[in-house]
């Protein structure tokens, strides 16, 4: 009996070992999904927004960090206009590209939200890290709204925080 206990026990260690966790929780097939067919005739507006994400914070001391989850919300603000993100691009603390999310234009229904999120375990971009977005907007539509939301739960304990984007272009 206690060599099937320990044969079982052994068993479900070794499954539970395959579990890895993903570094990204979206799927670049969600992406795909959300293909966009713009025309370079369309008379659509273009802009660049930057959006400043931690994925680390200090703690104490510049010595000690604390992961973060991190998710960055691009949002359409409109209420009657599809609007299109071209591009969505991840650079750490040193400005170093980390990812390349898409480089090809998504829509957005008006009023819809999608998110990218950067899991707690990928530290990579540090605490510096950032986006850089591009889209495209028809005539006298709102602006794309980005947000990052931080979190992060340890026993009882909780932190967030949020970023709002800055239009560069």
């Amino acid at each position: 009996m206690k060599i099937k206990f320990i044969y079982l026990l052994f068993a479900s260690l070794l499954l539970s070992c395959n579990n890895q966790k993903e570094i990204s929780s979206i799927n670049p097939e969600n992406w795909s999904k959300r293909t966009a067919n713009l025309k370079s005739k369309d008379s659509l507006e273009y802009g660049k927004s930057y959006l400043s994400i931690y994925s680390q914070i200090y703690s104490m001391s510049e010595h000690k960090t604390h992961n973060l989850t991190a998710m960055a919300s691009l949002r359409n603000t409109s209420d009657t206009d599809s609007i299109y993100i071209t591009k969505a691009v991840y650079y750490d603390t040193h400005g170093k590209l980390v990812r390349t999310y898409f480089d090809f234009p998504i829509y957005l229904a008006p009023m819809e939200t999608t998110e990218i999120i950067i899991d707690e375990i990928d530290v990579v971009g540090g605490t510096g890290s950032n986006f850089i977005f591009e889209w495209k907007i028809p005539k006298n539509c709102p602006e794309p709204l980005f947000e990052g939301i931080m979190s992060s739960t340890i026993g009882q304990q909780g932190l967030s925080f949020t970023t709002y984007a800055k239009r560069i272009k």
